[in-house]
């Protein structure tokens, strides 16, 4: 009998506040997370989950 594990993180994608630039972060990132254009920090690490602070567009599964 397989045991399917489903993980508890995921995809999410979001909008920079300053450049509105979208990008796609990991949820539970181990990093703080920085906009590809302009370096503002969209996500920071917490250890677990990340603290988004973008505007969250889709949450990918």
């Amino acid at each position: 009998m397989e045991r399917q594990t489903e993980t508890k993180s995921k995809f999410i994608k979001v909008r920079c506040a300053k450049c509105k630039n979208e990008q796609i972060i990991f949820g539970n990132a181990s990093r703080n997370v920085l906009c590809l254009v302009c370096n503002k920090e969209v996500a920071y690490s917490t250890g677990g989950k990340s603290r988004i602070s973008a505007r969250v567009l889709e949450v990918l599964e």
